[in-house]
C-alpha cells in the first residue's frame, strides 16, 4: 500500500480522474469500506484505488491507467466469487457494479446484459416474457463471473450452461481496444470466454439465447431424515440416471436451518434434501417429479408449482452476503456404493450449522456439446461436489478440517477436474487441473494472443506461457 501511495500521488490520480467519469475511492475515504465489501467476508483485502465504472470508455480509461502505471489489477463485477478476485491488495480493482442494464429483445430472443447485474436481476428481467437464459442458484451471484466461469444452475440439463448460451459480448482487452466476440469475428476470444474464466479481457455486455421458462415451474425441494440417506442416495441416483433432460435436480446434505419455511421442531436436524427444477410445461413437470417424493419417508415436501423466480432463490437464505465461505470441489462419477458411503460417513461431521454440502446434476443439454467446443471443462461428469464451511461470524467454528477431509474422501470417485468457479485460493496446479492438459495448451495460445503480458492475473490464472 506504500509503494501504491507512493505511485499513486496527487497529481497522477488527478489524471484518471480527468478520463474517469464515475466515483474513484480510496482508503479513507468515507465509502471505502462499504465498496470494498463483497459476498465473501472471509477474504480481506485492501486495494488502493477502487475505480467505478459507469459506462465502457471508464473501463477503457481504467484499463490504461493501470496499465501506465503497472498496477496490479482486479476486476469486480458482481463479487460473488467465493476465492475473492474481485479484489486484490494495495492495486487497482477496476469495479462494474454501477452497471447493471439489461435488454430484453422478445422476438429475437436474446437479452443484453451489462458486467455489474445479478441473477435475480437479469431473471425478473426476462420472465414477463416467459423467458430466460440458465444462470446458477443464488439471486445475488453476479453474472459475469458465472458466465466467464461456466454456469450451472437449474436450466442446465435443458437448455445447457450460462457459457453455451453466450451469443456475443463485447469486450475490453488488456490494450484498451473495444472488441466484439461471436462465432463470426474473434471466435479464438468467444471460445475462451465461455468457461475460461477472467483471463482474456473484461466483458462490457453479454449477448445471450433465452429460452421459453416458466412464468411458473414445477419445483422445490423434498427432504428426508439423514438416517435414511444411504437408502435415498441409492435410490435419488437410479432417478438420475434415468430423468429427463428437462429435470435438473441439486441434493444438498446439511441441517436444516432455523428459517420460517421450518417447523422448529426441525431446526438443526440432519437432511437429505432432494431439490428439482422441470424447465417445461408445469403439468407434465408435476409428473416427473413424483418419483423424489418416494424415495424414502419424507420430513417436508415442498415440491409444486411455483414461479421460476421464487425457485431461483430458494437457497439465498442460507448463502447471504457478509458471512464467511470456504469451499472444495470435484467433478464426480456416478454414485455408487462407496461413493454413497463416503459421503454418508463425512458429510454432517460439521461443527457450524450452516455448512453443508451440494450435489448438482450434470448431463442432458450440458453433454450435448463437446468438451473442445468450449474452454468449460467437466461435460461428461455425473455430478458436481460443492463441499462449503459457512461461518455466519468468527465466532462459529472453523470447519475448513471437515471440507477437506469430505473432499479426500471422495477423491476415488472423482471423474477428474473440478468447476472452476467453485475453486478457492487453490494453487496454479489445480486451475490448470480443472482444464487438463489438453485444454490448457489452447487457453494459454488465446491468452498469449488476448493478454501475453498477464495484465488479468487475479483470476483462476491463466498465464501466457
Amino acid at each position: 500500500m506504500t509503494a501504491m501511495a507512493t505511485v499513486i500521488g496527487h497529481t497522477t490520480l488527478a489524471d484518471l480522474r480527468r478520463a474517469f467519469r464515475g466515483p474513484v475511492v480510496q482508503p479513507g475515504d468515507p465509502d471505502y469500506e462499504d465498496t470494498r465489501r463483497i459476498w465473501n467476508a472471509a477474504i480481506e483485502r485492501r486495494p488502493a484505488l477502487i475505480a467505478r465504472c459507469t459506462d465502457v470508455a471508464d473501463v477503457v480509461a481504467a484499463v490504461r491507467f493501470a496499465r501506465d502505471h503497472e498496477l496490479l489489477t482486479a476486476v469486480r463485477g458482481g463479487g460473488h466469487n467465493v476465492s475473492g478476485s474481485a479484489l486484490c491488495d494495495g492495486g487497482l480493482v477496476i469495479d462494474l457494479s454501477l452497471l447493471r442494464r439489461v435488454a430484453v429483445d422478445p422476438d429475437r430472443r436474446i437479452a443484453a446484459v451489462q458486467p455489474g447485474v445479478r441473477l435475480g436481476e437479469l431473471d425478473r428481467a426476462c420472465q414477463p416474457f416467459g423467458l430466460a437464459t440458465p444462470a446458477g442458484i443464488n439471486t445475488v451471484t453476479g453474472v459475469a463471473g458465472l458466465t466467464l466461469g461456466g454456469g450451472i444452475g437449474w436450466l442446465m440439463r435443458r437448455h445447457g450452461l450460462t457459457c453455451d448460451n453466450l451469443v456475443a459480448a463485447e469486450v475490453v482487452t488488456a490494450e484498451g481496444a473495444v472488441v466484439r466476440a461471436s462465432e463470426s469475428e474473434n471466435a479464438d476470444l468467444l471460445w475462451g470466454l465461455r468457461g475460461g474464466g477472467g483471463n482474456f479481457g473484461i466483458v462490457t455486455s453479454f449477448e445471450f439465447r433465452l429460452h421459453e421458462v416458466g412464468p411458473e415451474v414445477a419445483a422445490g425441494v423434498v427432504f428426508y431424515p439423514a438416517e435414511q440417506a444411504r437408502e435415498v442416495l441409492e435410490a435419488y441416483a437410479e432417478y438420475a440416471n434415468g430423468a429427463p433432460d428437462d429435470v435438473t435436480t441439486i441434493v444438498s446434505l446439511r441441517r436444516l436451518p432455523a428459517l420460517p419455511a421450518f417447523a422448529a421442531t426441525l431446526w438443526g436436524r440432519p437432511v437429505v434434501g432432494i431439490a428439482a427444477c422441470h424447465a417445461g410445461p408445469a403439468a407434465e413437470g408435476e409428473r416427473a417429479l413424483v418419483p423424489l417424493r418416494h424415495l424414502g419417508t419424507p420430513l417436508l415436501d415442498l415440491i409444486g408449482v411455483k414461479p421460476f423466480l421464487v425457485q431461483q432463490a430458494l437457497f439465498d437464505a442460507t448463502v447471504p452476503p457478509g458471512w464467511r465461505y470456504y469451499w472444495r470441489s470435484e467433478y464426480l462419477r456416478p454414485l455408487r456404493g462407496e461413493a454413497v458411503d463416503a459421503l454418508v460417513a463425512y458429510a454432517w461431521s460439521f461443527e457450524a450449522p450452516m455448512s453443508y454440502t451440494l450435489l448438482f446434476h450434470m448431463g442432458g443439454a450440458v453433454r450435448r456439446l463437446s468438451d473442445a467446443d468450449t474452454a468449460f471443462t467437466g461435460r461428461g461428469a455425473t455430478h458436481a461436489v460443492n463441499i462449503n464451511m459457512v461461518q455466519r461470524d468468527v465466532s462459529e467454528p472453523d470447519d475448513t478440517t471437515w471440507v477437506r477431509r469430505l473432499h479426500d474422501a471422495v477423491q476415488p470417485f472423482s471423474a477428474g477436474g473440478v468447476y472452476v468457479n467453485f475453486l478457492g485460493n487453490e494453487g496454479d496446479q489445480r486451475v490448470r487441473h480443472a482444464y487438463g492438459e489438453t485444454k490448457w495448451a489452447r487457453l494459454v495460445d488465446v491468452k498469449r494472443r488476448w493478454d501475453a503480458t498477464n495484465f488479468f492475473r487475479v483470476n483462476q490464472n491463466i498465464p501466457p506461457g
